[in-house]
Formats: C-alpha cells, structure tokens, sequence
C-alpha cells in the first residue's frame, strides 16, 4: 500500500496554505472595506452568491475539458494564478461593480482548479487512505486560512497609525499585500505536484455527463445541494458578528474581534480536518460527514437566536464560530471522499466538477438569500432559513444508499 504522505499530496497542501493565505488575508477585512466605500450587506450577499455561481459553472465544465483531454495540472496553475489577479482588481476599486469582478475573477480560478486539485489528490493515494490524505490537505489548507485572517488584521492595524488620503487606503494596502501568497502557490504546485495519470477521453459529453451518473451520486447530490443551499458565506457570519458587537466595542474594534474570531474559526477547522479523515476511514465517510452537516444547522440555528435576543457577548458568538470550524472540517474533508465512493474512475474529475456546479448554484442562492433577507427583513429571518435548508440536507444525506 502507498503512503498517504507523499510529494504530491505534500505539495497540494502547501500550495493550497499559500492560496488560502492570498484569499483569506483579503476575507476578514473585505467587509470592513465595503464598509467604508459605503456598500450594504445586500451587495455583499449578492456578490459573494454571483461569484459562488460562476465558481460552481467552472467547476463543471473544467472537470469535463480535464476528462476529455486528459490535462489537468496546466488548468490548475491557471486557476491559482487567477487568484492574486482578482485580488489586484479588488484593490483598485471604488465601488460594488470592481469589487463583483474581482471576485469573479478569483472564483473563477478556484472553480477552476478544485476539482482537478482534489482528483489528482484521490488518484495519489489508495482508497483506504483517502481521508487521512484529505484531511492532511484540508487541514494545510487551513494553516493559511489561519495566517491570513491574523495576517490581515495586523496589517490593518499597522496600517492605521500612518497617513492615508482615504479612509479606505488601509484596507487596500493589504489587498495589494495578497498577491505575494497567490503567486508562491502557483510555484509550489508547477514544482512539487505530479499529476498521476488521466487516459483522455475524447468521446465524453457534457450534455450527458449528469445523466450517466450514478443513481446513487445524483441523490447524495441533491442532498449536498440542499444544504449548500444553505450554507451562507462566511464573510457574512463575521458581518454577523460585526454587527452584533458594534454597539457594545464601535465599529473598528467589532471589526477587529469579529476578524480574530474568523481565525478562531480557521483554527478549530485546522485542528480537526486531519482527526476527521481519520474517524472517516474507521467509521464511514457518509456518516461522519452527515454529523458535520448537523452541527452546520446549528451553527446557523445559534446565529439566528444571537440576532433574537442581540447577543453581543464575546464568548458566545465565539462558541458559534467554534461550531462552524467543525462542520467545515467535516465538510471540506469529506464531500469529495464521499463523491469517490459513487463515481467511475473514468468519470472521476467530471463527477466531481458536477458535484462542485450544484453544490455552488445552491451556496449562490444562499449567500443571496441570507443577505437580501438580512437587510428586508431581519438577521434572525435569514439565519433561522439557512438552518432550516442545512438540516433538510443533512436529512437526505442520512437517506442516501449506495
């Protein structure tokens, strides 16, 4: 049996730390940037859904050219590469429409390169060892999910005791900072990662790839799609938690806690990707991954109760985002281990760049949903659907047989 541990599972975590890095150091002060050019948490749910979307199309169609042509790693390095470009456009803008295309352009990448990465990540491993190997992957990852959030608020910090023109010059300076972390990813992964082999296959059509699913796949599908569909980004669990501490700290310090409780977050999800992969290899991948989803219900169930009673205590809305590093472990650790178990071979970059088209058409119509709701209704009305949405899921995950 081959190790799990090996150069090219190796190198996809260190690129994947160093892409993390890139974007997460631009996540946690994003909203606080919108926040001084003025724009409302309904253009921010509208843009991340916009750019989950074209995120999950990507994914489609990158998984199908990867099949029929038998290339994969070139399309990673221009996913990654898209990344930092999307961050500079982002750093340049002045209102909604630059920042929309800067994350769609950096969508785009991801999109791009997610599934092809997590094929050649399954391909270089045995079965058995898949969700040790995941989780290692998932959990580097992290490691620059963590640094970047720390990363950000540092330098916003710094930034703000010098002179600036603009109220927003901070928050561009760090933007600016991103592109260094974006472009080593790209490095790192022309140099250390070896795609394992892919047999082209000409004959393979888009149009039917769906339907000559697995019976079983399409199920576990609409169940990862039902909960995607309410899986909210969270760039808006930290406005969350923003907003909730603003009339206790004031709107800079919120910011600032709320960015330090993102990394939080990025920290539990750290710790428990590779124990996840672990207990899944043991346990059963689909059943560790339907706890996951539970704990994602009520992780978005305990925010909709924050904004009902107006909690702005520290240690509780840190309690929520505990609860959501958790399920996200589980879920970046496992989506795809689980997609394997009902895929061909043949198929496999495909199925899972299917997997990746419905699961972020359902996280756009979250993401929308929960920030249009949020700004008509109520933060308490948005959060408490999202739960709804996430429990149905994790209720049709349960169902699924192979």
């Amino acid at each position: 049996m081959r190790p799990w541990l090996n150069r090219t599972v190796a190198g996809a975590g260190i690129t994947s730390a160093l892409g993390d890095l890139c974007y997460e150091t631009a996540q946690v002060i994003l909203p606080g940037f919108l926040a001084v050019l003025g724009i409302p948490a309904a253009a921010l749910g509208l843009i991340e859904g916009v750019a989950d979307a074209v995120a999950s199309l990507t994914k489609l169609a990158a998984g199908h050219i990867a099949d029929r042509l038998g290339q994969r790693k070139r399309l990673v390095l221009l996913g990654y590469a898209l990344t930092p470009l999307g961050q500079g456009l982002i750093a340049l803008a002045a209102g909604w429409p630059m920042i929309l295309l800067g994350r769609v352009l950096a969508w785009f990448g991801k999109g791009l390169r997610g599934p092809l990465r997590d094929a050649i990540v399954l391909q270089a491993v045995d079965p058995a060892l898949r969700g040790r190997a995941f989780g290692f992957h998932r959990a580097a990852d992290t490691v620059g999910a963590v640094l970047g959030p720390l990363t950000g608020v540092a330098l916003l910090e710094l930034a703000q005791s010098w002179p600036w023109a603009e109220a927003s010059g901070p928050f561009r300076l760090v933007l600016w900072f991103t592109l260094l972390p974006g472009l080593l990813a790209v490095l790192a992964f022309a140099l250390m990662v070896h795609d394992p082999g892919h047999v082209p296959n000409p004959r393979l059509r888009l149009a039917g790839a769906w339907r000559d699913m697995p019976i079983a796949f399409r199920r576990y599908a609409g169940a990862v799609a039902l909960f995607g569909a309410g899986d909210y980004s969270h760039v808006l669990l930290i406005l969350a938690a923003t907003t909730l501490l603003t009339p206790a700290l004031g709107a800079v310090e919120a910011a600032q806690v709320a960015g330090l409780m993102y990394v939080l977050r990025n920290l539990v999800q750290m710790g428990a990707s590779y124990p996840v992969g672990w207990l899944a290899d043991r346990l059963g991948h689909r059943r560790v991954l339907a706890v996951g989803y539970a704990l994602g219900a009520g992780s978005a169930l305990a925010l909709a109760l924050a904004f009902a009673w107006q909690v702005a205590s520290v240690a509780a809305l840190a309690a929520i985002f505990v609860l959501a590093g958790l399920y996200m472990a589980v879920q970046e650790a496992l989506e795809s281990t689980v997609s394997a178990e009902f895929i061909p071979r043949e198929r496999l970059t495909t199925g899972l760049g299917a997997l990746g088209f419905v699961n972020g058409l359902t996280r756009f119509f979250s993401s929308a949903m929960v920030g249009l709701l949020w700004t008509a209704v109520s933060g308490q009305a948005a959060f408490a659907l999202a739960a709804g949405l996430m429990l149905t899921g994790t209720v049709l995950l349960v169902r699924v047989r192979r």
